[in-house]
């Protein structure tokens, strides 16, 4: 791995260096602002830092960490943070577990090349790509961070090797865990509305919301009667679910994001609904405290097979499956942001990118952020 330190003109440090995360090799991605953790192998982004925030509080799920400190068995392979699940989201047929292919894709689970690494003006880039053997298709990643900005801008190609039209599953495994998430302080935000259903289960423990049933965020419909506020994990948490909600179809771009108030910090995802019309929200709250929550945003509702998704077509009109047509390539772009909010600022009603700045809404309190972004999404 180089090691590259680029200084910029403000004087603030850009900078590409090694490092070791939870013993595997990563980079770390910096600006003046923010730091973030790439692992080598797989590309995930396995931490995230706020360089103001005297507790260095990582939001990133980190199942390895958990295990240890909780005295429990990691089971969770290769997952880790946010990591990118493509070609393919969720199990695999009885066929392709044979030919080798396993649940999640296979891009979180190969080497990532790094391609390139430059600054221009006061943006620095950073480029990956990588080979998916089983499906035939290559997959590049390009990451860019700005001097003073809190955000990370995140743009990804999918290029089909073979001579067929095909239905592609991909989606990005965003994953907060405690101690960021943490019981009745961690409050979700989304924008999306009445276009919900939770996955369909066995009813068997540590389920507890109804299978397979239509809703509006937030309030969920538990099995055993009445309804669940999705926004804050319960206390004493104790259970696992699931639920898959389409973005609001007026908007062109969607977001996800978590607020701690008690910690004045919110960490989010601002996404092309376009391009993932899904929210996924994996709700992993054992009562050990190991605690995780999927914002997984994608091109389907459920974590479920290639097969599946095609049988799905569509769920609330929207398709479940995105093409990927021979020889040619799709693409990604969306961001994500980790920033301070004041005193009083309690929830999160509305947040948008527009005119070189993200603005969070909170309508309750009159409050609001600004946070220069200045590229384009």
């Amino acid at each position: 791995m180089r090691l590259i330190t680029l200084s910029v003109l403000s004087g603030a440090l850009l900078a590409q260096r090694a490092t070791q995360f939870e013993e595997r090799p990563a980079t770390i991605v910096e600006n003046d602002k923010l730091a973030l953790t790439v692992l080598n192998k797989g590309g995930a982004f396995a931490s995230l830092i706020l360089k103001s925030d005297p507790t260095k509080m990582d939001p990133m799920w980190n199942p390895i960490r958990l295990a240890r400190e909780t005295g429990g068995r990691g089971r969770f392979g290769d997952s880790i943070g946010h990591f990118v699940c493509v070609d393919g989201f969720g199990p695999t047929s009885r066929e392709e577990a044979a030919a080798g292919f396993q649940g999640h894709g296979e891009a979180h689970r190969q080497p990532w090349e790094q391609v390139s690494a430059a600054k221009n003006g006061n943006t620095f880039r950073i480029e990956w790509k990588t080979t998916l053997p089983i499906v035939q298709e290559n997959f590049r990643r390009k990451v860019e961070i700005v001097d003073g900005e809190p955000v990370i801008y995140v743009e990804s190609e999918l290029e089909s090797l073979l001579g067929f039209d095909r239905p592609a599953n991909w989606a990005e495994h965003g994953t907060i865990g405690a101690p960021f998430l943490t019981p009745e302080k961690t409050l979700v935000y989304a924008s999306v509305n009445n276009k919900c259903q939770t996955r369909p289960n066995d009813g068997t423990p540590p389920h507890t919301l109804a299978s397979g049933v239509n809703f509006t965020y937030p309030d969920a419909p538990l099995a055993a009667g009445g309804t669940r506020n999705l926004r804050a994990v319960p206390n004493p948490p104790n259970s696992m679910d699931h639920t898959g909600c389409a973005f609001d179809e007026s908007r062109r771009l969607g977001f996800v994001a978590a607020l701690r108030p008690d910690l004045h910090l919110a960490f989010g995802y601002v996404v092309r609904r376009e391009e993932y019309p899904w929210l996924q929200e994996w709700l992993n709250f054992p009562s050990n405290g190991a605690l995780s929550r999927g914002l997984e945003f994608g091109t389907q509702p459920f974590d479920v097979s290639h097969r599946e998704t095609v049988d799905m077509g569509k769920l609330f009109g929207i398709p479940a499956f995105r093409w990927l047509p021979a020889k040619s390539k799709i693409g990604t772009r969306f961001l994500l942001f980790y920033l301070t909010v004041p005193a009083g600022f309690s929830q999160i009603d509305d947040i948008r990118h527009e005119g070189g700045k993200l603005i969070l809404e909170d309508k309750k309190s009159g409050k609001r952020v600004e946070a220069p972004a200045s590229l384009s999404l």
